[in-house]
């Protein structure tokens, strides 16, 4: 079985009120609670004299207001989407109409996948819309700059084939941030749900991170956390561990999802066990690919598994 890994729960946030993490970089936490997303999707502000906004969130007009009330007499210039689920684009047609803003994301992508398409896990975040066309299109190494602010883009696939996380280059001989988005949270691994959410991707984008030099992060949801590059490191063991029970599963005589989420997942609260079996589900996939074990097609929930 794997290793429990550490995570860090504490969480400083009031809804609706804005909290300076560091100089030029405010979080607001919108009101939208679940398994999911914890406390709510994280939203930033980043800049001192013309703004960019990450993240606006989902549809919640108090969580807007409050961002537009910081923003104040400042100019919100750009949009920035770290990836396209639900909880982190629903908001932006209204924060596009209050600020007039460019948009800046990864953009439209196709789906490599395996797996039958399917319905979410539920709530907010079960969907991608993988046909979004922002204004600036942004690739790994692509540079987004204001007026007192530079975000380099780097693609972090896994959670979603349009994820992106940012570096923020800070003033004052201040070390640099990193927006990891829902690539890498503090609060929990992130939920890896088939075919937009690949493993193989992920473990490769936890390899990228681990080689990057920036000292805290800001994640999509949660409370900041230091060294990324050591949590990637700590959660790419993980997975490879949760790789190798799941597979040892399968060898045992365990013959589908459902039945590898009953003895790797024991004890898992009711309300998370259709995340569970979509991240079984993704690890099924990494482990065919590989050719370790055969799974019926299409691959699905339904699937049955048997060893090599």
């Amino acid at each position: 079985m794997a290793e429990p890994l550490s995570f860090k729960a504490a969480m400083e946030f009031a809804y609706g009120e804005p909290r300076e993490l560091s100089p030029g970089v405010v979080r607001f936490v919108a009101n939208n609670p679940s398994p999911y997303t914890y406390k709510g999707t994280n939203s930033y502000l980043i800049g001192t004299r013309s703004l960019a906004l990450i993240d606006p969130g989902p549809e919640d007009a108090p969580h807007l207001a409050a961002i537009m009330k910081a923003a104040g007499d400042r100019k919100i210039t750009h949009i920035v989407l770290t990836h396209t689920h639900r909880d982190h684009i629903d908001g932006l047609p209204a924060a596009l109409k209050a600020t007039g803003a460019k948009t800046a994301g990864f953009g439209s992508y196709p789906l490599v996948s395996e797996v039958a398409e399917r319905t979410g896990p539920g709530g907010e975040g079960s969907h991608t819309d993988r046909n979004w066309q922002p204004d600036i299109v942004l690739k790994d190494g692509g540079r987004l700059q204001g007026e007192d602010w530079a975000l380099d883009a780097i693609h972090t696939p896994g959670h979603t084939p349009d994820h992106l996380a940012f570096s923020l280059s800070q003033p004052g001989g201040l070390p640099d941030v990193l927006f990891t988005g829902d690539h890498i949270m503090a609060w929990n691994t992130s939920v890896i749900a088939p075919p937009e959410g690949r493993l193989g991707d992920y473990l490769e984008s936890l390899e990228k991170i681990m080689s990057r030099t920036e000292t805290v992060a800001y994640p999509g949801h949660g409370g900041q956390f230091d060294n990324p590059a050591r949590v990637a490191r700590a959660y790419l063991v993980h997975r490879r561990m949760r790789d190798a029970s799941i597979l040892e599963c399968i060898k045992g005589g365990v013959d589908s999802v459902d039945g590898v989420v009953a003895q790797v997942y024991r004890g898992l609260d009711e309300r998370l066990i259709g995340a569970a079996a979509l991240s079984v589900l993704a690890h099924v996939e990494h482990l065919s690919e590989r050719a370790l074990i055969r799974a019926s097609s299409p691959l699905s929930r339904s699937s049955v598994l048997s060893a090599v």
